[in-house]
């Protein structure tokens, strides 16, 4: 079977589910937009031998504020044993550094390398592609209020 037509019967047999109440509850509805918006960018950061959790410390340690792994856990949603695995992958391969946090030296934070840099980018490049192929379906402006929504559910408190 192409591609194409196996595409299209997995939509048909979608298709009979649409009508269940399962298929407008908001819930299901991120998560499943989620989960294809993952599957997505992991096959586009595989390349990069990264995944979506790995890009996401990476992409904070390449910020303005280079995060300690008590910040990534809280800003991503993990328990801080995942942290310290994604940070353990990133800096075996010379992505990122735990650097003493000078206010609190019980403390690390995760810092880019210079390497660390040049792979996100390419990253980012690859998330936008994926972030194209989830979303293509949506106007510029749908897509701002998507994003727009999904930050004051996931930030209530303004934030993020």
């Amino acid at each position: 079977m192409a591609p194409e037509e196996k595409n299209t019967a997995v939509l048909e047999e979608h298709d009979r589910l649409l009508a269940s109440d399962l298929a407008g509850e908001i819930e299901f509805l991120t998560a499943r937009t989620r989960s294809l918006g993952s599957l997505l960018a992991n096959r586009e950061l595989a390349p990069l031998d990264l995944k979506v959790r790995s890009y996401s410390v990476l992409s904070l340690a390449c910020g303005p504020t280079p995060p300690t792994q008590r910040e990534l856990a809280g800003f991503l949603s993990l328990d801080p044993s995942q942290i310290v695995a994604l940070v353990d992958q990133l800096e075996k391969r010379g992505l990122v550094l735990r650097v003493p946090d000078p206010q609190d030296r019980r403390s690390k934070i995760i810092r880019a390398t210079g390497d660390g840099a040049a792979v996100y980018r390419q990253a980012r490049e690859a998330t936008h592609r994926a972030e194209e192929a989830a979303l293509g379906s949506l106007s510029p402006a749908e897509r701002d209020e998507l994003r727009r929504l999904l930050t004051k559910t996931a930030f209530p408190d303004g934030q993020g």
